[in-house]
């Protein structure tokens, strides 16, 4: 995960417009102009990353959706806060689909989402505290093989190829921390507002090798 700050006062103007039509609106009032520039506005806060997993995502409803963090059933009057929204991979099983009505203890609205999570280069991801550990079951973002061997395998390839990328053997891993920094800053400067993939899962395995 990748923490995700909200612009204070901002969201989409056909969300405005709507709220200020239907006072007494919800979600699933909206049609796909309002839905679809949610998702799109919501897609460039998070550089076209899924905010869950990191896959890379258009921002389109071929790929990604508008996921309610703070569950619609859970807080109904939140269902058209921008602040509660964020665009979700469409993976099955994952993301989205698997966190469905369940309440999500850990957040990408929480710096610790960044520290709590770790991921490791076998693509598997650990929980640092037990709200982390109830995510990742919430979210299926690939504690064991047995749970999302599909993710773990994506993020194991994708990580590996970004580090050979920047001039770094996987296993050999790298001690020298300027070199880090120089790699982490690379990979953390969008390009035309886009991250690749899974790189905050990179940063995160970059800065455990500082620690």
């Amino acid at each position: 995960m990748r923490t995700i700050t909200k612009r204070v006062g901002f969201e989409p103007t056909s969300l405005s417009n709507f709220k200020r039509t239907h006072p007494y609106g919800k979600y699933s009032d909206l049609e796909a102009p309002e839905r679809n520039e949610i998702r799109i506005e919501c897609a460039k806060e998070q550089h076209f990353l899924c905010a869950y997993c990191s896959k890379q995502i258009t921002g389109t409803n071929q790929d990604s959706m508008n996921e309610h963090v703070e569950a619609r059933h859970i807080a109904p009057n939140r269902s058209l806060d921008f602040t509660n929204i964020v665009a979700s991979c469409t993976t099955p099983r994952q993301c989205d689909e698997s966190h469905g009505s369940q309440p999500l203890p850990l957040t990408p609205f929480m710096e610790a989402c960044e520290s709590e999570l770790q991921f490791k280069l076998s693509g598997k991801v650990i929980g640092l505290s037990e709200r982390a550990k109830e995510t990742i079951r919430v979210l299926n973002l690939g504690d064991t093989l047995a749970n999302n061997r599909s993710l773990i395998e994506q993020r194991k390839q994708l990580t590996e190829s970004l580090l050979l990328v920047n001039g770094i053997d996987p296993n050999e891993g790298l001690e020298d921390d300027e070199l880090i920094d120089l790699v982490l800053d690379d990979i953390t400067t969008p390009i035309d507002g886009k991250l690749e993939a899974f790189s905050p899962v990179l940063v995160n395995i970059l800065k455990q090798w500082i620690d």
